[in-house]
């Protein structure tokens, strides 16, 4: 098995798209490939085949290699739930919460669950993509770094650097990073790859020339800026999609720990729905729906949400005929209380929540992490009673009340969340509602039964997306000499 590691002179630089884009690039020539990120932080993450969770970055990678998604791709999963604290996920489960300084000190045991999902990944495949994390260049994080060149240096593979030249400095990011390497991390730099480039790529040689000669490695690409390339995000948020032709008006609460806000990817792409995150500050604009959406946090994103005044903004929205839809922590939001006696998300116990609904909920140890097929009930049109949808759970809450006596959905025979008696309010556990038409469509004509909105279909638009970034990177990388680095 053959590795090579695409590490980036900053976050957002590119590493994810360009890791995916290879890994389609080689499946479609019938080679065995597979994704990888030794350490990944994001609160977008997906449940795995193999019932487990991973980013969504490297998700998304496995679709572009064609393979089923496993929680070896991302070993270690870190899920920020404060400003200094993180969910810790080993291969696929969460062990424990740890503050910023209590794991650097585990970075060692970590590092053994690297190398151990790397070695089972080097029997099961020909060639591994890998993904960095945020710059090889943090100071601070060098001692012991399992995300960077620690890795690359324990596994002995060569590295390519990725740089965003759409921000400014390219040329300083690119030598200033590999000048704050060591010697033998140098020496595993085999190429750069400059990334979002806008004009006449004519204009640039002379700055390729320069950096070619200044550091003794080849460029082996720009990528041009792709407008309108839309691929699942490891954490980047886009604000909106506010369109001139809507037919529905939807607002998502941007909360300080919002999760798999991927969930909302298909509704933002829906030229007939204008989308907006309501951010820090901003009072609720007037929209057909409001939704409430996933939260790492729930009891501290609660209070966050009571005092932007939120809560009350949301009872006159009810008021004056909106709907109100919860999504995972959102939906715990919608009850009468949330108990954590465990600690497992907050130092705080408890919390009053919206009293939207009739049920509670507390937090557990063991985290629900299925990938699951449902009905859906909780609309009483006839066409929408009958649709059937697939999504995931992520969550450590269980919640009970009358409330959920009607539900919003069946998973086989075990009901889900709830729709409230005068159908304005409704709630469920399940991630990625939206990712196929005929749910979006449903969910739709509850929000506003006049209207006939077609909806995006997640999987499709996704596939057309990672097979336009594989004509770009076949066009515009030196594949060849990429596999020639493969085979070194």
């Amino acid at each position: 098995m053959k590795t090579i590691m695409v590490q980036g002179t900053t976050s957002d630089a590119g590493k994810s798209t360009l890791v995916a884009g290879l890994c389609r690039v080689f499946a479609n020539r019938g080679e065995s490939v597979a994704p990888f990120k030794p350490q990944n932080m994001a609160l977008n993450s997906a449940v795995t085949d193999d019932g487990g969770e991973i980013g969504r970055a490297q998700a998304l990678q496995a679709v572009a290699a064609k393979v089923p998604t496993q929680v070896h791709f991302n070993p270690i999963l870190l899920k920020p739930n404060s400003d200094t604290g993180a969910q810790v996920i080993v291969h696929g489960k969460a062990i424990t919460n740890m503050e910023a300084a209590g794991y650097h000190d585990y970075k060692k045991v970590a590092m053994q669950a690297v190398l151990t999902s790397h070695e089972k990944l080097s029997n099961e495949f020909d060639k591994l993509v890998v993904e960095g994390a945020g710059s090889p260049a943090e100071i601070n994080l060098r001692e012991n770094d399992i995300a960077n060149m620690g890795f690359a240096e324990a596994v002995d593979c060569p590295v390519i650097i990725i740089a965003d030249i759409d921000k400014g400095g390219v040329f300083a990011h690119l030598v200033g990073t590999l000048a704050l390497l060591s010697p033998s991390e140098q020496a595993r730099v085999k190429g750069f790859v400059i990334n979002r480039f806008r004009g006449d790529i004519g204009l640039l040689q002379s700055g390729l020339d320069w950096l070619e000669n200044e550091t003794g490695k080849s460029v082996l690409g720009v990528l041009p800026y792709l407008h309108d390339l839309s691929l699942d995000a490891e954490d980047a948020l886009s604000f909106a999609n506010v369109t001139d032709n809507a037919e529905i008006d939807i607002a998502v609460l941007l909360l300080p720990h919002i999760s798999n806000h991927t969930d909302f990817d298909s509704l933002r792409l829906n030229p007939s729905v204008n989308l907006v995150y309501v951010r820090v500050g901003e009072e609720l604009p007037a929209a057909d729906l409001i939704i409430l959406p996933g939260s790492k946090n729930v009891i501290g994103d609660l209070n966050f949400l009571n005092q932007q005044g939120w809560a009350k903004q949301i009872r006159r929205h009810l008021r004056y005929g909106g709907k109100v839809l919860g999504i995972c922590g959102g939906y715990q939001m919608l009850g009468r209380a949330i108990y954590d006696p465990m600690g497992i998300e907050s130092s705080q116990a408890q919390i009053d929540g919206l009293s939207l609904a009739e049920f509670t909920t507390t937090l557990i140890a063991e985290k629900a992490l299925t990938q699951v097929s449902a009905t859906l009930v909780a609309f009483n049109d006839s066409q929408s009673s009958t649709v059937e949808f697939s999504g995931y759970e992520i969550h450590c809450g269980q919640s009970q009340g009358p409330a959920l006596e009607r539900p919003f959905a069946f998973i086989g025979k075990s009901p889900d969340g709830f729709i409230s008696d005068d159908e304005q309010i409704a709630g469920t556990y399940l991630h990625g509602l939206f990712d196929k038409p005929e749910m979006t469509q449903a969910l739709l004509h509850w929000v506003k039964p006049e209207t006939t909105v077609a909806a995006v279909d997640l999987d499709e638009h996704r596939e057309q997306q990672l097979e336009r970034l594989a004509r770009v990177c076949e066009r515009h990388l030196a594949i060849e000499k990429i596999i020639d680095i493969f085979e070194e």
